[in-house]
């Protein structure tokens, strides 16, 4: 039998003053005269109702990412790229956000994961001053915005905590614009700034700590171009521990005298399946969305991947990964390569992208790649395109996808037939594991004694010695693994910093 369920909830007046009323228009307009809503027009531009109970913060943070025109750089649906709840999975699985909610200090991490510039305030440790200041600060621009998350109990609203953006401020008044994204229950509403903060005062009974604030606005770089590291397997927390705790201490208890030893101490001790832990980035389509060309941006973005690839490729810390991979592969009697091929990535990307191109949030178990055909050709200014189309099966349904490969140096060869024909065009695990060493923490080092050898190790692993592309990708994941350790720990809610760079 059907249940009636609820349709919305009344909102408290006063202390609210719901946008719509007639007292909410006039406020409107004196906060415009004043020139405190500059913020207010990007945001309701993308102001979006939560899809989910507990995805308020989701659905707060994607809205100011999209207002921000921060790139995201995958696609959403079709050949969009746009921030959606279900891409914010960096930080915590989106099944756990689902059933349980996300704390604050996950919240900046993930904004943080998804390329934002990010300042963070527990109300405990900052002022009402200060926060009015910031109010002011983004509601006169539209370079930044500000969520909140907050007791609805201050506000005399049902539920407990809560995360919204902030649309405006009214500066004779002394009141916020909250755009509530739970439009399901609540409409966009002014609150007293004075109870907004009384209610970001309250605990979180999760954490222990008080609620806050965040100032979100675009990052000095885009984010990670062709490397992105991913919590979505729960194996993520033993790897951070082992790269950022485990590492150091092996290097430190081993008596190492050359790269080679130091290089296989950490590969020979890597769990099975780190490469769950780092993923290049795929540019994916339907194969309806794109037909038998690709546009002038797809172009240029995999040009920009196939510069990083290069890059990588180009490092002397890759020459050795590379001696060190070919050096172990030839004592092996059935080496492990074969997940290198490209038909066996193609396959597995193939069906992440129908899974994501349907909106799923779950595993991609239960699709399945038919077949697999590598197509290259020449585009107009000569260069060489290496495209993956696969037949995706999902239960009495088919699906064309693409995948558009970045290409290193070396021959090409296309084939539809034979997958041994194949040749690794495309991030392999070298490619990869020297991606992951350079994003360790220069700390990481500090346990080799031999002085010449560090001094090696730190000539091949130093920031400063990469190119600018390479240089801000590493960076990137830099940040990402600190950030993941704090969250690993059990400290992001703690110690709201900014992550390493």
């Amino acid at each position: 039998m059907a249940t009636a369920g609820l349709y919305r909830r009344l909102l408290s007046c006063p202390p609210a003053v719901e946008f719509a009323s007639s007292g909410g228009k006039q406020l409107f307009l004196e906060a415009i005269q004043n020139g405190t809503m500059e913020g207010f027009y990007r945001l309701v531009s993308y102001f979006q109702t939560q899809s989910e109970p507990a995805f308020c913060g989701l659905a707060s943070l994607s809205m100011v990412l999209n207002a921000l025109a921060i790139d995201p750089g995958r696609k959403w649906k079709g050949p969009w790229r746009w921030f959606d709840e279900s891409m914010l999975d960096c930080c915590e699985p989106l099944e756990m956000v689902k059933a349980r909610g996300i704390t604050f200090g996950k919240l900046v991490c993930l904004a943080h994961c998804a390329g934002a510039k990010v300042e963070a305030f527990h109300a405990s440790h900052s002022s009402i001053d200060d926060f009015r200041k910031y109010v002011v600060q983004c509601s006169m621009s539209d370079d930044c915005h500000v969520i909140s998350s907050y007791h609805r109990a201050a506000l005399k609203q049902t539920g407990t905590g809560h995360f919204s953006p902030i649309g405006g401020y009214h500066v004779g008044r002394d009141m916020a614009l909250i755009l509530d994204v739970a439009r399901f229950k609540y409409p966009p509403h002014w609150v007293p700034l004075k109870l907004l903060w009384e209610g970001m005062n309250y605990a979180d009974e999760s954490t222990g700590q008080s609620r806050g604030f965040m100032l979100i606005s675009r990052p000095h770089r885009e984010p990670g171009m062709l490397y992105t590291l991913s919590c979505k397997h729960r194996s993520w927390i033993s790897i951070a521990k082992f790269l950022m705790d485990d590492v150091p201490l092996l290097l430190k208890s081993e008596d190492v005298k050359n790269i080679h030893q130091v290089l296989s101490i950490i590969v020979t001790s890597l769990p099975s399946n780190f490469e769950e832990f780092i993923k290049w980035v795929a540019e994916i389509r339907r194969r309806e969305d794109g037909g038998p060309s690709i546009s002038a941006e797809e172009k240029a973005r995999l040009a920009v991947k196939e510069e990083v690839l290069k890059q990588v490729q180009g490092t002397g810390l890759f020459k050795h990964v590379a001696s060190l991979s070919s050096s172990s592969c030839r004592r092996q009697t059935s080496p492990s390569g074969d997940r290198d091929t490209l038909p066996v990535i193609a396959a597995s990307v193939c069906c992440q992208g129908a899974e994501i191109l349907g909106g799923k949030l779950s595993s991609s178990a239960g699709y399945c790649c038919r077949e697999t055909c590598m197509e290259c050709w020449k585009a107009e200014d000569d260069r060489r395109i290496t495209m993956v189309s696969g037949t995706v099966v999902n239960g009495n349904t088919d699906q064309g996808i693409d995948v558009l490969i970045p290409s290193s140096s070396g021959k090409f060869c296309c084939s539809c037939s034979n997958p041994s024909k194949y040749i690794r065009m495309h991030p392999a695990s070298t490619d990869v594991l020297t991606v992951l060493l350079l994003s360790l923490p220069s700390t990481t080092w500090a346990g080799i004694t031999d002085e010449q050898l560090l001094k090696e190790i730190h000539g091949l692993v130093s920031i400063e010695n990469l190119p600018t592309l390479l240089q801000e990708e590493v960076l990137h994941l830099r940040r990402q693994l600190h950030l993941l350790k704090r969250c690993q720990e059990g400290k992001i809610d703690e110690d709201l910093g900014a992550p390493l760079s």
